[in-house]
């Protein structure tokens, strides 16, 4: 298959929110009204089939999206790109994925529960690549639902310019189709499926209404565009293609977030979206991407997704299936078609492209050549996750997404020794496929330890190991990542002198370790004040590796050590006894005898914790949360249900779930997120690093 491209018609969006907010409800009326499908099958459909983005068994049963999925639809002429993306925040790198490579996004919030704790996150994501955004305010047909409180919502939790384009016909069971306040026109969705969408005259009742949030639209896009200030200054009424040309060009520049609405399990608002997509949203000509030149000391080149320019691509999903590996690539700049060569940038190999496919949840079609701006996926290419692939004549790399620390970890081993070989290759596939699924080996106590985002999401990946290995495993107590810290200044000075029969070994190093904020991003700082070549040069970058090297595991409970600021001011070195090596061992020895006196702290992973639940169950659930150490942050009570919000350290929520179902009855709901490492209370440190001493001297009798 080959097409006719045209940049200017394609979109790359996202559909992103807070588990349960109706993404792939959604996603599936997209698929269904662009003819992509021919039935709506529903997440928790009764008819088994479940919803076509939602293609892995364990996602069907368990009514929730774990991947992120692709598909390419068509609707009035446009090429849409479009990935739905997991809500559960165990599966978050699945949305950073996607936004790394995505043009624009849609943000799903729930009519009655508006901005939840997920929306935040995912909303925070999206401000890390810039990404545009329209909002979209789901199940109005819900008791409770109010639009208007959502959209204040976005606009004092989340800061957003939020600037509604719409507003209800009727609400709840009355819930019949919208107002468009730019074409001032209603919209009511007629068939069985909802697929005629009806204009008619507003009705009467609602008239002044939509007067009035008209005028509200028009004053905010007056801000950032002089044309309509002006009409507005004048009460001139400006005309459609002036306020759809202010909208389109303050969602590109992140000044406002155009807000529309609907009930997409009821098939109200949905085509309205799509229009809004091909009408906001950019192409992706209109989209900044950089890349660094590594023939040019790493300086930054503008991409242009022209098909004169050499070819540079972006890996940023992998899945094997029984074809082989499927490396889902964002094409930046260029064109590649089947059977080209291309480079991958990382580790300098030439690779034939033998096939290139657009996706479609599980299934794919067959295409001979992509382009600059498309996302397609190639076969046969060995890669890891955030390779950046270029044509022969150029070497840029793509600066890659960013991956959250592991906050949890358990001990498994196969229950059958001949599924050992299974194990193995689960493993491989696993940490290929999810940055934030990470194995190691401990030495001590030769275990195989997995770590990820949370319990969810190494139990998800513990089921698909039984399921696609095989393999059935033992799993251990899940463990903390606890890390380690110092918390005051301290001066150091350490000499390094070995003699052995020819050339010793001599360094000396001399600075302070200061306290560091313990930041996601940013948890080691080193800083070179030497001067007047009192260390040469060449050695300087050995004392920054040997303190790193000495940072990976500390002294309290063997956690890597975070939050450090290490300045070298002074040192010394011998002419011939000096060397890389021995001003490493120095920077390690000298860290190693000063962290003690710098007040040592042991750090745990605090989680953000939203819980709702009916109102009557308030106490209970505030008396569970108290007992596990948790700070009540926020509580509000809407239609009799109550949602608190609170701030839990992690290792106290381990079998949280089964205890907040039954004091509630069952109707408790929680969703829990890292916010950030806080230091453990002194005597809970104490019993920490005794617990830790003592599982280390078991082992080592073992």
């Amino acid at each position: 298959m080959s097409k006719q491209w045209n940049i200017e018609k394609v979109r790359n969006i996202g559909i992103s929110a807070h588990i349960d907010s109706g993404k792939t409800t959604l996603t599936e009326r997209v698929l269904f009204y662009t003819g992509r499908i021919h039935a709506i099958h529903d997440v928790r459909g009764k008819d088994g089939v479940g919803a076509k983005m939602d293609s892995m068994e364990l996602e069907k049963e368990r009514g929730i999206t774990i991947q992120s999925a692709a598909t390419n639809v068509n609707w009035n002429d446009y090429d849409v790109n479009i990935i739905d993306t997991p809500g559960h925040v165990d599966f978050t790198i699945e949305v950073e994925r996607s936004l790394r490579v995505l043009d624009g996004a849609i943000l799903v919030l729930c009519g009655v529960a508006g901005v939840q704790s997920q929306s935040i996150t995912v909303d925070r994501q999206m401000r890390r690549y810039k990404v545009p955004r329209i909002a979209f305010i789901n199940k109005l047909d819900r008791a409770g639902a109010n639009p208007f409180r959502v959209c204040d919502m976005l606009k004092e939790k989340l800061s957003h310019n939020a600037v509604l384009l719409q507003i209800p016909i009727g609400l709840e069971e009355k819930h019949e189709g919208v107002v468009d306040l730019v074409t001032m026109k209603a919209i009511y969705f007629e068939g069985e499926e909802g697929e005629k969408p009806l204009h008619k005259n507003i009705p009467e009742a609602l008239q002044d209404q939509a007067k009035k949030y008209r005028l509200k639209m028009i004053e905010a896009l007056s801000d950032f565009d002089d044309l309509l200030a002006e009409k507005f200054l004048n009460e001139e009424d400006p005309g459609e293609d002036e306020i759809k040309s202010a909208i389109r060009k303050t969602t590109l520049s992140l000044d406002i977030t155009p807000v529309f609405m609907g009930s997409a399990f009821k098939n109200k608002g949905v085509q309205p979206v799509l229009d809004g997509v091909v009408d906001y949203l950019p192409n992706p000509s209109e989209v900044e991407n950089k890349a660094l030149d590594q023939m040019e000391n790493e300086k930054e080149v503008l991409l242009s997704p022209t098909s004169d320019k050499p070819f540079v691509g972006l890996a940023f999903k992998l899945d094997d299936t029984r074809f082989g590996q499927l490396t889902y690539m964002r094409l930046y700049q260029g064109t590649v078609n089947k059977g080209d060569f291309i480079y991958n940038i990382r580790t300098g190999k030439k690779v034939k492209v033998p096939r290139i496919v657009y996706m479609h949840s599980d299934e794919m079609e067959d295409i001979e050549k992509a382009s600059g701006g498309d996302i397609v996926a190639f076969f046969g290419i060995d890669c890891a996750s955030g390779d950046t692939f270029c044509a022969e004549d150029v070497q840029y790399t793509m600066t890659s997404m960013f991956v959250p620390n592991a906050v949890i970890s358990m001990a498994i081993a196969p229950k059958e020794r001949s599924a050992t070989g299974n194990f193995s290759k689960a493993l491989q596939k696993f940490t290929r496929e999810d940055p934030t699924f990470r194995v190691h080996r401990d030495e001590e106590s030769a275990q195989t330890v997995i770590s990820g985002m949370g319990e969810l999401h190494l139990n998800i990946y513990i089921e698909r190991m039984k399921r696609e290995f095989k393999c059935e495993v033992d799993v251990g107590q899940p463990q903390v990542a606890y890390r380690e810290t110092i918390t005051k200044s301290v001066e150091y000075e350490y000499t390094h002198k070995k003699q052995t029969g020819g050339a010793g070994q001599f360094a000396k190093v001399v600075g302070t370790f200061n306290p560091l904020p313990v930041d996601e991003e940013k948890n080691y700082e080193f800083i070179s004040k030497i001067t007047g070549g009192r260390i040469p040069k060449e050695y300087i970058p050995a004392v920054d590796r040997g303190f790193q090297e000495q940072m990976k595991k500390g002294p309290l409970m063997g956690f890597p050590i975070v939050g450090i600021q290490a300045i070298l001011s002074d040192g010394a070195y011998h002419d011939v006894d000096s060397s890389e090596l021995a001003f490493k061992i120095c920077a390690m020895a000298a860290f190693r005898e000063h962290f003690s006196k710098a007040k040592p702290a042991v750090l745990e992973p605090i989680m953000k914790l939203e819980v709702s639940a009916p109102d009557e169950f308030q106490g209970n659930v505030i008396g569970q949360i108290n007992q596990r150490r948790g700070m009540i942050k926020n509580t509000h009570s809407q239609n009799k249900f109550v949602t608190i919000e609170a701030e839990v350290p992690l290792a106290e929520m381990f079998n949280y779930s089964t205890e907040l179902r039954s004091a509630t009855q069952g109707k408790g709901e929680f969703t829990m997120e890292f916010a950030r490492y806080s230091q453990v209370p002194r005597n809970i440190q104490e019993e920490l690093i005794k617990q830790s001493t003592e599982k280390e001297k078991k082992e080592k009798k073992s």
